[in-house]
């Protein structure tokens, strides 16, 4: 969003172009990061154009079992438009912090060490 009813969109060509809403959208249809919007082409300026409509969850949903969106395109309520990202299965926040009771606790025992040493610290000098 730039303000004053004007966007980027990235364009199904690749071509990322300046957007302009149209009035009776204004204040009516808010349009977020990874909305799929329908624009309507310039033919005196390429680089510009004009969102005439915004597909709701479940129409985004039926273009792309049409065909009419590309494949690496993600669709969902919850999901932002996503391109050249690959599915993961949903283990996109698994991280692996190993065994916390064998190989943390001797950093957690130098932890309760250095709180003796902190209440000496004064602060004015930090």
């Amino acid at each position: 969003m730039l303000g004053n009813g004007r966007l980027n969109a990235m364009c199904m060509d690749g071509t990322q172009r300046m957007c302009h809403i149209r009035g009776k959208m204004r204040k009516r249809v808010w349009i977020n990061v990874g909305d799929i919007i329908l624009l309507g082409l310039r033919d005196f300026q390429d680089e510009k154009a004009d969102v005439i409509l915004k597909y709701m969850a479940d129409e985004a949903r039926a273009l792309k079992s049409y065909g009419e969106l590309p494949d690496h395109w993600r669709v969902n309520d919850a999901d932002a438009l996503v391109q050249g990202e690959e599915d993961t299965g949903g283990m996109d926040d698994f991280i692996d912090f190993g065994d916390v009771a064998a190989g943390n606790a001797a950093a957690l025992e130098d932890d309760s060490d250095s709180d003796e040493s902190a209440d000496s610290l004064d602060i004015d000098h930090i």
